[in-house]
């Protein structure tokens, strides 16, 4: 996958031309669907969308989503499915004709953040293996962390640092799947001690939309990134974040586009390479 992306950050072909790519978003979403759908068209394919399918699509009427996707699926070659229900994408493959991209469902998995957050380790640092990654903030929620978690125990020699309110502390089934594929990992309160020590920083925000008003309040800014803290990262390390950020990242426009160790914003970007290549591979010489 990761070669496929590297070719197509240069490739001029077009080998989608003729096929038909559904967007179908019951959550908002900037840089998933605009990445999906600018893959798409940049591999020769078409686009077919809605931005807002709990509002402008017979959701509204109350059609179910296995009926929706099977109409969807018999207009398109692949539907990418970002709903507000964990399994909802699950649920959408087990009746689809044509293949389901997950992107984003509820509090479950983002596979195809991951896999950009994967390629953009790689290319930040060199390597996968042999790094420590810590994960700060909405760990409770927050699905990129999730899926991550699941691609970094294929790896080696790899340790986590875990740090989050204590309402928002990562859930037991991720813990579970580190300690069978024998990945190290802890849970620690403070972000300045672990800093100095890491490979990736992975910032998220504080999910408002998936919690409650005081609890919202009282964790919203309990972890942040300033031009102060910041400065205790190594200059080979790399602060990621899926975003969009708001109040856990406090850096200057200047820092965020002259100080290398910040890369979210070319994280951002290689989505768009690592889903042209997750297309490519689902699509190419398909019938």
């Amino acid at each position: 996958m990761f070669a496929l992306a590297e070719k197509f950050r240069t490739a001029s072909s077009q080998p989608l031309r003729g096929k038909i790519l559904a967007t179908l978003f019951y959550e908002p979403s900037t840089r998933t669907r605009l990445s999906f759908e600018s893959a798409m068209l940049k591999l020769g394919g078409n686009v077919i969308s809605t931005e807002n399918a709990q509002e402008f699509s017979s959701a509204v009427k109350g059609e179910s989503l296995a009926d929706t996707i099977r109409i969807v699926a018999a207009y398109a070659d692949a539907v990418v499915l970002r709903h507000y229900e964990p399994g909802a994408a699950q649920t959408a493959a087990n009746i689809s004709p044509v293949p389901i991209i997950n992107a984003g469902d509820g509090a479950g998995q983002h596979p195809t953040q991951a896999l950009l957050d994967l390629y953009t380790i790689w290319k930040e640092l060199g390597r996968v293996d042999n790094i420590t990654v810590v994960f700060v903030g909405d760990l409770k929620y927050g699905r990129t962390v999730r899926s991550l978690c699941y691609l970094l125990g294929k790896f080696e020699r790899i340790t986590i640092i875990f740090i989050a309110p204590h309402t928002l502390t990562i859930n037991d089934d991720i813990k579970s799947y580190l300690q069978r594929h024998k990945i190290t990992f802890k849970e620690q309160e403070s972000l300045e001690k672990a800093l100095p020590l890491v490979d990736i920083v992975y910032m998220t925000r504080i999910q408002k939309e998936r919690m409650s008003p005081a609890e919202y309040a009282a964790t919203k800014k309990k972890y942040t990134i300033t031009e102060d803290n910041l400065q205790l990262l190594q200059p080979q390390a790399r602060l990621l974040h899926p975003l969009p950020h708001v109040e856990e990242i406090q850096l200057s426009i200047n820092t965020e586009q002259k100080d290398n160790r910040v890369a979210y914003f070319r994280q951002a970007a290689n989505g768009l390479y690592i889903r042209m290549a997750l297309l490519y591979y689902l699509l190419n010489n398909k019938n």
